[in-house]
């Protein structure tokens, strides 16, 4: 399968790029406007095919691209590769603004092509395992950072949107209602709460992005059990007076511990076998609405 990989920032360099080349069966072509970048990973992962425009990307025949370029450039580059039948991975979130959001995923559907958002957190593996617990009753999720207030809308919508999709995919129930609060400064938001309520469910989401420190905790509680998932690769069972900590062997990969082998494979997967994905671009769509519900609730806050 001929694969494109197009913006080759960070998250490509750490992730896409070092789980892509080792694949069997895959032929990659690299695609970025920055020639120096391009040329230098190119040699590093010996990979012959790269491109600087997603114009050139297409007529190299591809049959899929992961599109991992700036937020601000997703839309268009989803629409070209799918207006051309090239079935599309598009790095969290879709777009900034949720009515284009909305037209990538009509346009998928209409062209009949597999499209998909990187929402890793769904194949964590200690992520995934708490749902084999049972069902919650009760989930609280911090996604904290050191200093780093920003604007309502990418605060929400490029980093909280991974607090509500993992809480939504944990709840494994329809979210019924929402609620928000917040507390902003000048013209950054510092932190966010939010209350999601399913059935037989509720679900807090915390960030604050104004804090003393950088940490993912994600608590989940059955009733009798509780589960605590600590930078998503420790998990700690209590259970009354017992306390049980499971972990990862020494050797495994990191990018498997946070699910980025899982998530690729997956995609490929639905490519050869024309499967929908999970999430599908309907699911996604949910936690993109929710999180434009954030932003205008906290925009008319202030």
């Amino acid at each position: 399968m001929k694969i494109g990989l197009i913006g080759l920032g960070d998250i490509a360099k750490k992730a896409y790029l070092p789980v892509l080349s080792e694949k069997v069966g895959i032929e990659l072509v690299l695609c970025t406007r920055n020639e120096e970048t391009l040329n230098k990973l190119s040699k590093k992962y010996r990979i012959e095919e790269k491109v600087q425009t997603v114009e050139q990307l297409i007529s190299k025949n591809i049959e899929a691209a992961f599109v991992s370029t700036a937020t601000e450039a997703h839309f268009e580059i989803a629409k070209e590769l799918l207006a051309h039948g090239i079935h599309v991975y598009i790095d969290k979130p879709i777009s900034m603004d949720y009515e284009e959001t909305e037209k990538i995923v009509n346009l998928a559907k209409q062209t009949g092509k597999i499209a998909m958002v990187g929402f890793n957190r769904r194949f964590i593996p200690k992520v995934k395992e708490l749902k084999e617990n049972g069902k919650a009753n009760l989930i609280l999720m911090q996604k904290n950072r050191y200093a780093m207030p920003d604007y309502i809308r990418r605060f929400v919508v490029e980093d909280f949107i991974h607090v509500v999709d993992t809480l939504r995919f944990l709840m494994n129930t329809e979210v019924k209602d929402v609620k928000v609060e917040c507390l902003k400064e000048g013209k950054t938001l510092n932190s966010l709460v939010i209350q999601m309520i399913g059935e037989g469910c509720i679900a807090i989401g915390i960030m604050n992005r104004n804090g003393g420190v950088t940490e993912e905790i994600i608590e989940y509680s059955t009733g009798k059990d509780k589960y605590v998932v600590n930078s998503l690769v420790e998990t700690t069972h209590f259970h009354n007076k017992e306390i049980h900590i499971s972990k990862f062997g020494d050797w495994e990969p990191t990018l498997y511990k946070r699910g980025f082998y899982q998530i690729i494979d997956h995609f490929i997967d639905c490519i050869q076998n024309n499967k929908v994905p999970e999430p599908s671009m309907d699911d996604s769509l949910k936690t993109h609405e929710i999180c434009e519900m954030i932003v205008r609730e906290a925009e008319e806050r202030f």
